[in-house]
């Protein structure tokens, strides 16, 4: 994933019309917004790829239907762990109504991947019989992916609402643990 000091955000708080200057004594440079919101939309593409194309590294296809969800459930957990960049740039796109994705079809292209990939493994659970027929793919990405990003989100006031630590080791292998059941239990026959 592509890095700019940390300050994914602040590539969309520019109001469009504006313009920053910058300049030494010998060249001023001129950046417009435009660019700042073509570099951010660039920057959550790629990170949306990042996304995608490592889970379709998981190679779910090979494994047993519970041990392919449990995998996913484990690498969306992991990324968002190692990624809390990620996490913030969805967290803006969100506040300005997905402008930048509205405009991607690179991002589209990739996300139907993902559902295609789960569609398919839950069509081999409900084959196999340990999967319930009729789960929905879509609506199981999302909780998939609720579940994680709402825990890493709301970390800080998670932690003092709850009064533990919600970052340590146990905590985080106990919410995964949590995490993993709480899937299979959806899908579970």
């Amino acid at each position: 994933m592509t890095r700019f000091h940390g300050q994914w955000s602040s590539a969309i708080t520019i109001p469009p019309d504006a313009t920053i200057a910058c300049s030494d004594r010998r060249s001023p440079l001129l950046y417009s917004a435009a660019r700042a919101e073509s570099l951010f939309q660039r920057v959550l593409e790629d990170a949306y790829v990042d996304i995608r194309t490592a889970e379709q590294k998981l190679e779910l296809d090979h494994l047993d239907p519970k041990e392919a969800l449990e995998r996913l459930v484990r690498f969306t957990w992991k990324h968002y762990l190692d990624n809390p960049e990620f996490l913030t740039m969805v967290n803006s796109e969100n506040l300005h109504n997905a402008r930048h994705l509205k405009k991607s079809k690179v991002v589209q292209d990739i996300s139907r991947r993902l559902v295609t990939m789960v569609d398919t493994l839950l069509e081999r659970g409900a084959k196999q019989g340990v999967f319930r027929d009729g789960v929905a793919p879509v609506q199981l990405n999302i909780t998939i992916a609720a579940i994680g990003y709402y825990y890493f989100t709301n970390r800080f006031t998670g932690a003092i609402i709850y009064e533990r630590d919600l970052m340590s080791r146990e905590a985080l292998d106990t919410r995964l643990q949590f995490n993993i059941d709480t899937i299979m239990r959806l899908v579970s026959k």
